[in-house]
């Protein structure tokens, strides 16, 4: 049988192209992940957006010159595809040895050809890196669970591991730099800090961290395991109020950070000290 992803660039050897070449955008269906997750394409539990950071974009100017800049992607979680990463890496190099007359032309560009892969409104956003250099690195607030002392020993997916304790509900922000997964083609390891935002009976903060660690050889793209663990996390939990975010590092000049919740806006785009 075929690996699903075995007719993406993801799933084969590469050719570098460094001539401008939107064809070479691959879309991937939101929908295969979510149908395996119950979910419903009119219903969807949760709202938010893919945020991409570009650190790798070059492109000549009109006159020859190289340019280089860091550009900013969102797209809406309710797109019909998400894009699949090493295409859009491959993408953004293809920007390297064609010449466009501006950045905002640049920006036109991927704004575009990223729409079209995706069927829906994406917007960009391409910085200089005098104005990257202004933005602040990410602030923590909440509890790291990091620094439970904790024996663990299980390190395959068990979203039974997560759940509450008594008392009285609570609003708390919990987030842990533990978070890893895999490539569902390549195996090779996925890194990122994950922030969960809750209202409800208080999570058990040992058993959401071991859940977390359970994940470590968990297959999944980066946005559909932040999916999964919006949805097992309001399935074993039941909080009122539920935001998962999750911050990986970057690979191939690029970084994904998907944000689910079902009560608050993304906020700013803001990267971790491992970004």
């Amino acid at each position: 049988m075929d690996h699903p992803f075995s007719d993406t660039p993801l799933g084969r050897k590469t050719t570098y192209v460094d001539t401008y070449t939107p064809s070479l955008l691959c879309p991937v269906p939101r929908w295969d992940a979510r149908e395996e997750l119950g979910l419903a394409p009119d219903a969807l539990p949760f709202h938010g957006m893919d945020a991409w950071n570009v650190y790798e974009l070059s492109w000549l100017n009109a006159r020859g010159l190289p340019q280089v800049a860091m550009a900013e992607i969102i797209i809406p979680c309710t797109t019909r595809n998400l894009v699949e990463s090493k295409s859009l890496k491959l993408y953004i190099n293809s920007f390297a040895n064609s010449r466009f007359d501006s950045r905002q032309a640049v920006r036109n560009a991927i704004e575009s050809d990223l729409g079209a892969c995706v069927e829906g409104a994406v917007d960009v956003q391409v910085m200089t890196l005098s104005e990257a250099e202004q933005v602040p690195l990410w602030q923590p607030a909440g509890t790291c669970l990091d620094v439970l002392d904790l024996e663990v020993d299980n390190y395959e997916h068990d979203p039974q591991l997560a759940g509450t304790e008594q008392g009285a509900d609570r609003t708390e922000t919990l987030y842990s730099h533990l978070l890893r997964s895999r490539c569902p083609v390549t195996g090779q390891p996925d890194w990122g800090t994950l922030v969960v935002r809750y209202t409800g009976a208080p999570f058990n903060h040992a058993g959401l961290l071991r859940y977390i660690v359970s994940l470590r050889n968990h297959e999944a793209l980066h946005e559909q395991l932040i999916e999964r663990i919006f949805c097992e996390l309001r399935e074993q939990c039941q909080p009122r109020h539920l935001t998962v975010q999750g911050r990986f590092t970057r690979r191939g000049g690029v970084d994904i950070n998907p944000f689910r919740s079902d009560f608050e806006d993304m906020p700013p785009n803001r990267r971790v000290v491992r970004q």
